[in-house]
């Protein structure tokens, strides 16, 4: 097998996320589901960006924030994903760049516009978020780029992006080219209104022994098992995949890697300003541990490092140098 080309490509949402601050009494009466996703439409996307106060914008999605955080740490990643031919494309497309990311996919002409996530953060750091898929739901195959599908270590996709046909499509096609090359895949489960849809297809791919390292958080855990005791979900996949990471908010996490369990507690911080990326830096730090080959204990704490660090300011993605950070609390 060549030398890998880059470290981790992923394929996922090409988002930008318009953030702000409200009450808990808003999201009420808006009727949003607090802590969760929520998929919306071009016209409610516009009703909830008016119902907004002053708001940040950053270039988010799910597998992107997790390139991001490998990239902080010295990894070489690429991404492919859908933006339109707008103002929030190029921003997007700017601000993947400029981390140091390749990503060559060509933006769509026409609408719908590149999609944005619009999300609510309450007192507590929690965050709703309002997720309108735009332009990112229209990911052909043909943009795949196979060489360096081929050339990448790991193989890293978001469950987020599976609801769409042909995104679907273009990942199952990537799967079939990374697993051809004697590369890993990764797979994220990103959230239970997906499992609901979709469980039975991600079922299928752990079952069908094409996921390398599965991510979940607790609740993805028991909607993908059926099992509402946290250990009893574990033991349900863990022989299914060779890695398995599970994250628990303040309870830590807990990782398997062929039958070998390491349980790590979340790192402390003074205050949870905002959730969002949380997961998302988890699997950056975790991934950056596991392709240079750390011990499943190392990568789970880089997981954790990097997830405190996110969640300790608004945004999705490092503000501080993630590098030295692991290098200061690893020693």
């Amino acid at each position: 097998m060549s030398e890998p080309r880059y470290d981790v490509i992923a394929i996922g949402n090409a988002i930008v996320d318009v953030t702000a601050t409200c009450s808990d009494e808003l999201i009420e009466e808006l009727g949003m589901a607090k802590g969760g996703m929520t998929l919306i439409d071009a016209d409610q996307a516009s009703e909830l960006y008016d119902a907004m106060g002053p708001a940040r914008e950053f270039s988010g999605g799910s597998a992107a924030n997790t390139l991001a955080g490998l990239s902080a740490l010295g990894a070489q990643c690429a991404f492919v994903g859908q933006v339109a031919a707008d103002q929030l494309g190029q921003v997007f497309a700017h601000d993947i760049r400029a981390v140091g990311i390749d990503f060559d996919t060509p933006p769509r002409e026409g609408e719908p516009p590149t999609a944005r996530c619009l999300i609510f953060v309450t007192p507590d750091g929690q965050r709703t978020m309002n997720t309108f898929l735009g332009a990112s739901q229209f990911l052909p195959a043909s943009a795949l780029n196979e060489e360096a599908i081929g050339g990448a270590s790991i193989l890293f996709l978001e469950g987020y992006l599976w609801d769409p046909e042909q995104p679907r499509a273009a990942m199952r096609h990537a799967i079939e080219t990374a697993k051809g090359a004697g590369r890993k895949v990764a797979f994220t489960l990103s959230d239970a209104f997906v499992i609901e849809r979709y469980g039975d297809d991600f079922r299928a791919l752990i079952n069908d022994g094409l996921i390398d390292i599965l991510f979940a958080n607790k609740v993805e855990l028991a909607a993908i098992t059926g099992e509402d005791d946290f250990d009893a979900g574990i033991a349900t996949l863990q022989d299914k995949v060779p890695t398995l990471v599970v994250t628990r908010s303040e309870e830590g996490a807990v990782g398997v890697h062929r039958g070998t369990r390491a349980d790590v507690k979340a790192e402390p911080i003074d205050k949870v300003v905002d959730t969002t990326g949380a997961g998302d830096l988890f699997a950056a730090g975790f991934l950056a541990g596991y392709v240079r080959q750390q011990p499943l204990e190392t990568c789970l704490r880089m997981g954790s490092i990097a997830a405190a660090e996110v969640i300790s300011h608004y945004g999705p993605r490092p503000e501080t140098d993630l590098a030295k950070l692991m290098a200061a609390k690893l020693g």
